[in-house]
């Protein structure tokens, strides 16, 4: 059984993977809705393609077509997979910031300073005034933590997944232990975004059935693709299976 501190990392791991992709042209073979998915894809890349294209400068673009010109040519953006980093993002750093609201304890508050007359002798005082230097490290050490969560700077989703899984994982911090409800919490939108990570990546087997029933039979048809896969067609009903290239078994 997949884990949600298994999500969590997975997520943190391919988010690299996420910005590469994000400027790379699609890949062909990817699992698709029905046999032809993979070239309805394709199609709908070129047109994103074509579109961020033409919302750039014309200089820029005649620039690119130039077969003289030099230098590295702008890669096209895939707009789908900078469309789920946007919502994994929003989703992973939105828990976090609800889960820290209610876990993480407030820094600790500086130590406030006495009147030199609350002394009786020097020693008292520059015992008290150690004292308060000391007080006064901790706290700051406690305020700039690398393990708090922070609601201003690093926000990213990496940061957010690997944040959450320490609390799943009951690392030491600033933070109390998560009850089942919030653990609950951070599992259901950990398993949502990985699974959008590994369909923008194309890393995870799928299956889908059709709403198309076997022709020969009547049968339920599922299709079987993803990890760079071409997708296959299967009938539950006679076996026959269809690729792209027609039927390959009956």
């Amino acid at each position: 059984m997949t884990t949600t501190s298994t999500h969590l990392r997975s997520i943190a791991l391919h988010w690299t993977d996420l910005h590469e992709a994000a400027g790379q042209p699609a890949v062909v073979g990817a699992f698709g809705l029905g046999l032809r998915g993979y070239l309805a894809r394709l199609d709908q890349a070129d047109r994103d393609e074509f579109n961020y294209d033409r919302n750039h400068a014309a200089h820029l673009r005649s620039l690119e077509r130039d077969p003289i010109q030099l230098g590295e040519r702008p890669v096209p953006v895939r707009l789908h997979i900078l469309d789920t980093m946007r919502a994994v993002e929003a989703a992973l750093v939105h828990c976090a910031d609800d889960i820290a609201d209610r876990v993480q304890r407030a820094p600790m508050a500086m130590p406030s300073a006495r009147h030199a007359d609350t002394y009786t002798t020097r020693r008292q005082a520059h015992l008290a005034f150690e004292d308060r230097k000391r007080q006064a490290q901790l706290a700051h050490a406690d305020l700039v933590d690398p393990r708090r969560w922070r609601y201003t700077g690093r926000r990213t989703a990496s940061h957010a997944a690997l944040w959450l899984l320490a609390r799943i994982e009951r690392a030491p911090g600033p933070c109390r232990r998560l009850t089942e409800d919030e653990e609950q919490r951070i599992g259901n939108v950990a398993v949502g975004a990985a699974a959008r990570v590994e369909r923008a990546l194309d890393i995870a087997a799928q299956q889908r059935t059709l709403s198309t029933p076997c022709p020969d039979c009547g049968g339920a048809v599922d299709v079987h693709g993803g990890e760079g896969r071409t997708p296959v067609a299967h009938c539950t009903g006679c076996g026959k299976i269809w690729a792209e290239s027609g039927v390959i078994a009956a």
